[in-house]
């Protein structure tokens, strides 16, 4: 692997769940991390449980103009951009039908807009380090999931956005990479679910066999261990796509209690 010692970082979603575990590694590996994440006592934590290897900043990824800021201040502070990690999202089980304009503005707003707006800021920064944009996307989009019909949705359409950056950008030597996450344990997102929510959702993917097509839930140190690998890569490598699952036969961590 390449060192990464000095190479800087910008991360979405970084205040809690796999962010903050894409935070650990990266700083373990001697890069400087932009936080970019909601207000919140997760987010001003990060300063204190790494120093000056971060750089913890509230934003709005749903507005370009609060992302434009957050890529300047990290240029501010530590002068240049190797990698953006697009990792924020929301993923909230619901029957179709039932979902209010506010929920589906958001998916839409957060887990498309959100990786636009990031890629945009942070394209004219990667093109003096030939740089890399890595996104976080989901099994989903090859085997959507029962209530999560428009989470899967916009995860397809991030995967499409970043088909076509790749060859824009290519002969910029700007890499771009599609890491696509299986079930992991502890995510943030389920949090905050309601336990009637839990309930449905799990219930529904053991009784259409998706549960079991989606396997044991990873633990988050295994998908941050692969996120390093990818940007740690040779710069005359690409991967276009990496599709990261937990190796062992099961069900997500929720189903177990329904699949037994």
């Amino acid at each position: 692997m390449e060192s990464l010692s000095g190479k800087t970082a910008v991360i979405t979603g970084a205040s809690k769940g796999m962010g903050r575990h894409f935070v650990t590694a990266l700083t373990g590996a001697g890069m400087r991390v932009a936080c970019l994440a909601r207000p919140s006592d997760e987010l001003d934590s990060l300063a204190q449980q790494f120093g000056d290897a971060v750089l913890p900043l509230a934003c709005d990824v749903t507005s370009s103009t609060a992302v434009d800021a957050a890529i300047a201040r990290t240029i501010d502070a530590f002068g240049r951009i190797d990698v953006v990690v697009a990792n924020a999202a929301i993923y909230h089980p619901f029957a179709f039908e039932h979902g209010s304009d506010d929920l589906i503005r958001n998916h839409v707003d957060i887990n498309i807009l959100g990786v636009a707006w990031l890629a945009r800021a942070a394209i004219p920064h990667l093109r003096e380090t030939k740089g890399q944009i890595i996104a976080i996307s989901s099994e989903s989009v090859r085997m959507p999931f029962p209530m999560l019909a428009l989470y899967a949705a916009t995860k397809a359409a991030v995967e499409t956005l970043c088909q076509g950056l790749r060859d824009e950008l290519r002969s910029e030597e700007i890499r771009v990479t599609i890491l696509r996450s299986g079930s992991v344990k502890g995510g943030s997102g389920g949090k905050a679910w309601s336990q009637d929510t839990m309930a449905a959702f799990y219930k529904k993917i053991v009784e259409t066999g998706h549960a079991s097509m989606s396997g044991e839930s990873a633990t988050p140190e295994s998908m941050a261990a692969a996120l390093l690998a990818v940007i740690g890569l040779p710069a005359d490598i690409g991967v276009d796509l990496i599709e990261v699952r937990a190796a062992q036969v099961g069900v997500p961590d929720g189903a177990k209690t329904v699949a037994s």
